[in-house]
């Protein structure tokens, strides 16, 4: 993913924290800075209540490493931090070891090794906070906006959420849904940075402004076309929507409710528009929507969702509680064993096992050099992303990560697919 006008150039190096340097700076000062070393990302567990988590954030990723380097004034702010030697070196550094990982869109279960970082420690170890913020960012709100997808049954969802995030945060969200499968953003700087559609209308306070809601539907049309959509519910949702028809005729793009008992409201809108003649004018519902009341409303006449806080705070869960692990050491296996923070040492990859009719059985996380046997339709998961210090060419676009997740998420067994609490999709098994 190429960087926006807003970002190309822009250093990303201090996006880090800071013992990532003073670690550096030790490991320099006592030789071992040069030691060849393995490291990995993994999460050691889904979040309560989840079956699968989604890979997202590893294009920002590849893009934000090849502009982590240390310019004048990132020097200047580290100044008091590490020593002179370490700031030379700090000048001169940009990523050339290995990045290899799961596409964006793929699935990852507990201890799925979904990005293996290969370079010196110093090397490799600056990368640590920069790939966690990204990915467990992303990742949590592509799993969460997946989940809503499988909710909506096929029916459009437009993420609207930038008003209830950090404004950067907002766009990478926005990506992350779309990836997902939601169909459009509210967010324009994700269309500009992108290139995700667009949606939106008017708020509540268009209608406030004007004198009555006739006027400004009125006014609305007039600028925008029939085919745009009316916000119905700001007074009486009824009245409302015999305005909006009134205002746009029966061809009528489409309404939004926002407020109330949407299942009850969408079903009185749809026999209150056909009734007018407004056969084919959409419903939009939106307001505090998740996957569980998508799915509750899945049996009511609503073609589009529109969901803002829900997704873009993961749902209830903000991240993906990933890790960046030192798995190897000159080719030594090294492991942590602190309680309930393990870690399984040794570079790893992964083998994803699938039935002949499509859906996948389990996942096996084994040694690098040692991969176990596969049939005919198995799929080694992980692919080469940089090699010295270089993005890999030909990796997937968005479009196509989001095709990618649309068929990884037809090959999860339908149970892995419910919203109640259960077991992971498919288990892990470590070879």
């Amino acid at each position: 993913m190429s960087g926006s006008p807003s970002t190309a150039g822009v250093s990303t190096a201090l996006l880090t924290d800071r013992y990532e340097l003073t670690m550096v700076a030790a490991a320099l000062a006592d030789g071992t800075a040069d030691r060849s070393c393995v490291f990995e990302v993994f999460a050691r567990r889904l979040p309560d209540g989840r079956r699968y988590g989604v890979v997202a954030g590893t294009g920002r990723l590849l893009e934000s490493i090849s502009r982590f380097r240390f310019g004048d004034q990132e020097l200047a702010a580290l100044a008091d931090i590490v020593d002179r030697s370490t700031l030379d070196w700090l000048a001169d550094y940009r990523f050339t070891g290995e990045v290899d990982g799961y596409p964006e869109g793929e699935l990852y279960f507990p201890g799925s090794p979904v990005l293996t970082v290969r370079g010196t420690f110093a090397d490799a170890v600056m990368l640590e906070t920069l790939a966690l913020s990204i990915l467990n960012h992303d990742s949590a709100i592509a799993s969460a906006a997946a989940r809503m997808v499988t909710a909506a049954a096929g029916r459009p969802l437009i993420e609207m959420g930038s008003r209830r995030a950090h404004e950067a945060a907002a766009v990478a969200a926005a990506r992350a849904a779309y990836l997902a499968g939601f169909s459009a953003t509210s967010n324009l700087e994700s269309e500009r940075r992108h290139g995700i559609p667009t949606a939106g209308t008017a708020a509540h306070a268009w209608i406030l402004l004007h004198d009555d809601e006739l006027g400004a539907f009125a006014s609305q049309v007039k600028a925008l076309g029939a085919d745009t959509t009316l916000l119905v519910d700001t007074y009486d949702i009824r009245h409302g929507i015999e305005l909006a028809v009134e205002a746009a005729g029966t061809g009528l793009g489409a309404i939004r409710i926002d407020s109330g008992d949407l299942g009850e409201m969408a079903r009185q809108a749809r026999e209150q528009l056909d009734a007018l003649g407004a056969t084919n004018t959409r419903i939009v519902l939106s307001g505090d929507l998740d996957e569980y009341a998508i799915a509750a409303l899945r049996a009511e006449p609503v073609d589009t969702y529109g969901v803002g806080t829900s997704v873009v705070t993961g749902s209830g869960a903000p991240t993906a509680g990933m890790v960046y692990k030192l798995v190897e050491v000159d080719g030594r296996p090294v492991a942590k064993r602190s309680a309930s923070k393990e870690s399984r040492g040794g570079a790893k990859s992964a083998v994803r096992r699938f039935k002949p009719t499509g859906t996948a059985v389990e996942e096996v996380v084994h040694a690098a050099g040692s991969p176990p046997e596969t049939g005919p339709h198995d799929r080694v998961l992980p692919v080469p992303m940089i090699r010295g210090g270089e993005r890999v060419e030909g990796l997937e676009t968005l479009e196509q990560s989001r095709e990618r997740l649309r068929a990884a998420l037809v090959a999860v067994p339908w149970e892995g697919l419910k919203l109640s609490r259960g077991e992971p999709a498919i288990p892990t098994v470590f070879a």
